[in-house]
């Protein structure tokens, strides 16, 4: 059980530092704010329920693991290097994909 604890002490501390770092999360944090209640809303049965909000929770996990890569690649050195550069095109590129999946699931969901 307090393994469990600890585990829950550091998830809440990732999220309190991704929410103070990264402008993005909290943006998307902010977005998800009026869609959660929309969801609920709009989907009518449990299944789209789930799927509407399975997509807005995939854009912050994706996000969530874009910043860790981005902080690792940062920690690693601050100099140009064509795979740093890469490891963050690939993690905002995910983030991108998320964000597209959500317009995908919604719009085939509600139109």
């Amino acid at each position: 059980m307090e393994r469990l604890f600890k585990a829950a002490g550091y998830s809440w501390a990732g999220l309190q530092a991704v929410w103070r770092s990264e402008a993005a999360f909290r943006q998307e944090v902010i977005l998800c704010i009026p869609l959660v209640p929309l969801a609920l809303w709009w989907g009518e049965t449990g299944l789209e329920r789930a799927m509407l909000l399975g997509a807005l929770l995939l854009v912050l996990i994706v996000e969530l693991v874009n910043s860790g890569l981005e902080a690792v690649v940062d920690r690693i050195g601050s100099e140009i290097n064509p795979l740093s550069k890469t490891a963050k095109d690939v993690g905002s590129a995910a983030v991108l994909l998320s964000l597209l999946n959500v317009v995908v699931v919604w719009g085939l969901i509600l139109l």
